[in-house]
């Protein structure tokens, strides 16, 4: 009996830890709108039509990367659901349809929205809602402004940054070149423009001629005029990727032969330098901090190898040629591996928290030596690119890899 009774009275302590247990491992799963057991809802937008329509393949490699991951068992059992909007590359497009991934379609966060104008024209709104605006594709400074803007974070290297690789290559192997600069009427083109003067500093001067374009011109022939009528021996062309090859190809046709330096945005062979002439092509700089999926150096790199792999599956008739196939797969790659880290939590603020807390993370395509790292005040995942000059029909890297470093906003 005594053996009994002590059993009896064992037991409320039992069930009373049983029950403790069971409430743990239910709290271990927190969600936010846009997840559950089954699923994650994450939405984005692109310009698969207008002027930055070349830009759509980002978006239509990241929809096959997912369904990729989703055929493998998704993320921690959890499928992605990842709904996908045209945007025109127009801020009021942009922002029609922000509103719609919010507060219709209720994702839990709003991933590589495209372009400079449009990310910020929803900035503030996802913000004050609290929405992750998660690895945006635009290098604009401003994204990296943990302390006003905690719901934003970039991905790739700023154009800032980038800018200031150029000024720092060009002061030292043409420290006498006469610039010219040809960039995009909007915070995009003006960032990179800042980052170059910013970069020159008291060389400045090197600049003779600066000449802006609207996004809706069909043609920027009487630019490229303007700018040849200065005589400027290096031209510099902040441009997407429609009007990069509209200037390579009339530079070509004028008959003038500056050193052209290109914005890492429109450095596509297929999208760019293929439509500009590969003869009107050669010479051209850049700088890079992904791999070229064309390139025979990479045929046995085993990120590369994942990558056309990928590619042979899901997106067969693609055109290997056209770099936003390798971006899309770089970041798709990057919001998978926050969203493992996220574990149960799938809240927003722990989505954030991850993803500002990325360590020497390497997808498959970026270059050997650059890594993504993130903190609580490093907003600007990657930092780092290398120079390259366009040679044949393909990008040859040169030098060492570069940190353009820009202090935060």
């Amino acid at each position: 009996m005594l053996a009994r009774s002590m059993r009896l009275a064992a037991l409320p302590a039992a069930l009373a830890l049983l029950a403790a247990s069971a409430a743990g491992a239910l709290a271990q799963k927190r969600y936010d709108t846009g997840a559950t057991d089954t699923e994650i809802k994450i939405g984005n937008m692109i310009p698969y039509s207008g002027p930055a329509s070349a830009y759509g393949v980002i978006g239509k490699t990241e929809t096959a990367y997912f369904n990729m991951i989703n055929e493998q068992g998704g993320i921690n059992g959890r499928k992605i659901n990842y709904i996908s909007y045209d945007d025109a590359y127009s801020p009021p497009k942009a922002v029609e349809q922000v509103r719609k991934l919010v507060e219709s379609d209720e994702v839990l966060a709003v991933f590589n929205p495209l372009g400079t104008p449009s990310n910020t024209a929803i900035q503030k709104y996802l913000n004050g809602k609290k929405v992750p605006q998660l690895f945006v594709a635009t290098g604009a400074t401003k994204w990296n402004d943990a302390k006003n803007f905690p719901w934003t974070i970039g991905w790739q290297p700023s154009y800032q940054s980038e800018a200031q690789i150029y000024a720092k290559w060009l002061m030292k192997e043409k420290p006498n070149a006469r610039i010219g600069v040809l960039y995009q009427n909007d915070d995009f083109g003006k960032d990179y423009l800042k980052g170059l003067k910013d970069g020159l500093g008291a060389k400045g001067s090197m600049i003779i001629i600066e000449d802006s374009y609207e996004i809706a011109e069909p043609t920027i022939d009487t630019h490229i005029v303007k700018l040849k009528s200065a005589n400027p021996d290096v031209l510099i062309i902040f441009a997407t990727p429609k009007f990069a090859a509209q200037t390579i190809k009339k530079t070509a046709e004028l008959g003038w032969k500056p050193l052209q330096i290109l914005a890492n945005v429109s450095v596509s062979v297929g999208a760019v330098m293929q439509p500009a002439g590969f003869d009107n092509a050669q010479g051209v700089l850049s700088a890079s901090y992904t791999k070229d999926g064309t390139d025979v150096q990479w045929k046995d790199d085993p990120g590369m190898k994942k990558w056309a792999t990928f590619l042979d599956k899901y997106m067969p008739d693609a055109n290997r040629s056209d770099s936003s196939l390798v971006y899309g797969y770089g970041v798709a790659q990057t919001l998978v591996k926050v969203l493992q880290m996220c574990g149960d939590d799938l809240t927003r603020a722990n989505l954030m928290k991850q993803a500002a807390s990325l360590k020497d993370f390497t997808p498959d395509t970026l270059l050997p030596g650059i890594t993504i790292s993130t903190s609580a005040t490093d907003f600007a995942p990657i930092s780092q690119l290398q120079m390259q000059r366009f040679t044949g029909n393909k990008w040859e890297r040169f030098g060492e890899i570069i940190s353009g470093d820009v202090a935060t906003q």
